[in-house]
């Protein structure tokens, strides 16, 4: 599915075509490509993505599989608001923003996930735990770290859980950019992204 803002079949959106607020994590598109190649969707994947900040990655899967349903979680209320003015630019229709604060709002959603993607948050263990439990087999969970205690917290659950076909991959990205009259490469905060699925 396309939308006139991008007419094109291929992930990989260009990070100024979203709104954006100060201080509102967006996922880079060059993480966002490494995210979605994780997850590995199905037409009708039901998505729950945990802390959908900007709302990049909904508007992302949204596109991609127009038969899915995408769950973007997001406790503010102004944020949650942003996600739904970026799938209004996007014209993507399959998104339900639900606002509540994770775990406890997961018990509450209607939709299963088969695919959860949990981007940062202080209980990130505690949301990983929860969020499995709504799995099927063979479900997958993408989680990111930015920081040594959300790397330690994602690879304990992990453990834990006894997710198999287990990946994890640091990004290190560098962008061209003009600094005064000269171009230069700037690198992108580092991060990385785990992937688990559910044992049959």
């Amino acid at each position: 599915m396309t939308s006139k803002l991008w007419s094109f079949v291929t992930p990989g959106i260009p990070d100024d075509l979203f709104e954006h607020l100060p201080g509102i994590p967006m996922s880079q598109r060059e993480i966002r490509l490494q995210l979605l190649s994780q997850l590995r969707l199905k037409a009708d994947s039901v998505l729950w993505d945990i802390g959908a900040g900007t709302g990049t990655i909904p508007v992302e899967v949204g596109l991609l599989c127009p038969q899915g349903k995408i769950l973007a979680i997001e406790r503010d209320e102004e944020v949650a608001n942003l996600i739904r003015r970026n799938c209004d630019r996007f014209e993507v229709k399959n998104v339900e923003v639900i606002e509540g604060s994770a775990p406890e709002c997961l018990h509450d959603l209607q939709q299963k996930p088969d695919r959860v993607c949990i981007e940062g948050g202080r209980a990130i263990a505690d949301i990983i735990q929860t969020a499995w439990s709504y799995l099927p087999p063979s479900g997958r969970v993408v989680a990111t770290a930015g920081n040594l205690e959300s790397l330690y917290a994602i690879s304990q659950s992990f453990a834990q859980l006894r997710a198999v076909n287990i990946e994890v991959v640091q990004s290190a990205v560098n962008r061209l950019e003009m600094r005064g009259f000269s171009q230069t490469f700037a690198a992108v905060d580092p991060i990385f992204i785990f992937s688990g699925e559910k044992l049959d």
